[in-house]
C-alpha cells in the first residue's frame, strides 16, 4: 500500500470514528422519549435514520443523513467547489462538528464553518407564513440547546478554533448580514417553513455553482417542504432533489 493510499485508509478510519461518536452507536444512548412511564430503549435501526430524539448523542440526524452530509463535502472538496460551509438549526451541534471534523481530515484550512442556531430552541409561528399556522416546536425545550454547550462540544472533539463561526440569534435577523461570500454545503434544520425561507433567502444565492443543499426536515414537516417549493419558485430554479431518507432530501446546485 502507497503513502497515498495509506492517508486516505487513516481518513476514513478517523472520519467513521467521529460519525460513530456522534450519533452515538458506541455507547448506545436511549432517547429521551419516555412511555408508560419507562424510558424507550435505545433502537439502532431508529438511530440510523433519525428517528429518534437522542438523550446524549451529540446530533440526532442519524446515520444516513450524517453520511449523506460527509459524501457532499467530500465532493465539493475533491471537485474543488468553493466556499464555506454551514448549518441553520444545528441542536447540540453534531453535524456542525462533524463539517470540522471532515474539513480537518482533507487539509481545508481555508474553509469556515459556520453554525448559525437561536441557541433557545424555535420561534413562535410567525403569522406572515400561514404553514406554520399551529407549530407547537417552541414548545419544545429539548430543541433548546446553548451556545455554551455547543461550544464545548466542538471542544470535546478538539475542533473548536477560529475557523468555526457563530452566528447566533434567529435567522431573519443574523443571516442576512452574515459575513459569508461564498457557499460549498448549504444544510438547513429549521423545521418551520419560516425558518427554511429565511435561510434561504438570505443563502442560497451564496451556494457555489456544483455546490450542495441539503434540508434535514424536507420529509418529516410540510410546512418546511412547502418552503422549499415556494422558494424555488420565486428563482425559476428545478433542481433534481434527490431523497436521503425518510425526512431528508438533498440537490447539487446549478
Amino acid at each position: 500500500m502507497d503513502r497515498m493510499d495509506e492517508t486516505a485508509r487513516l481518513r476514513a478510519r478517523y472520519l467513521d470514528l467521529i460519525e460513530d461518536v456522534l450519533v452515538n452507536r458506541i455507547y448506545r444512548d436511549p432517547p429521551q422519549q419516555v412511555k408508560r412511564w419507562r424510558r424507550l430503549p435505545f433502537v439502532r435501526a431508529n438511530r440510523e435514520i433519525g428517528r429518534d430524539l437522542p438523550s446524549q448523542a451529540h446530533t440526532m440526524i442519524g446515520h444516513e443523513r450524517m453520511r449523506n452530509l460527509r459524501s457532499c463535502l467530500e465532493t465539493a472538496i475533491a471537485q474543488g467547489v468553493p466556499g464555506d460551509v454551514i448549518e441553520t438549526g444545528v441542536w447540540r451541534g453534531g453535524a456542525c462538528i462533524y463539517m470540522a471534523a471532515i474539513l480537518d481530515a482533507w487539509g481545508e484550512t481555508a474553509r469556515r464553518v459556520w453554525v448559525a442556531d437561536s441557541f433557545a430552541g424555535l420561534p413562535r409561528p410567525d403569522a406572515r407564513h400561514a404553514a406554520d399556522r399551529g407549530d407547537r416546536h417552541h414548545e419544545n425545550a429539548a430543541l433548546a440547546i446553548s451556545r455554551a454547550e455547543v461550544e464545548e462540544n466542538f471542544r470535546l472533539y478538539g475542533l473548536l478554533s477560529d475557523r468555526v463561526r457563530f452566528l447566533e440569534g434567529w435567522f431573519a435577523d443574523t443571516l442576512p448580514e452574515a459575513p459569508i461570500e461564498r457557499l460549498a454545503v448549504l444544510r438547513l434544520d429549521g423545521d418551520m417553513y419560516g425558518s427554511t425561507w429565511d435561510a434561504l433567502s438570505a443563502l442560497y444565492g451564496k451556494v457555489s455553482p456544483g455546490g450542495f443543499v441539503i434540508v434535514d426536515d424536507y420529509g418529516a414537516v410540510p410546512a418546511c417542504a412547502r418552503a422549499v417549493t415556494d422558494f424555488l419558485g420565486t428563482q425559476g430554479d428545478a433542481p433534481q432533489i434527490e431523497r436521503i431518507d425518510w425526512t431528508g432530501v438533498f440537490w447539487r446546485k446549478g
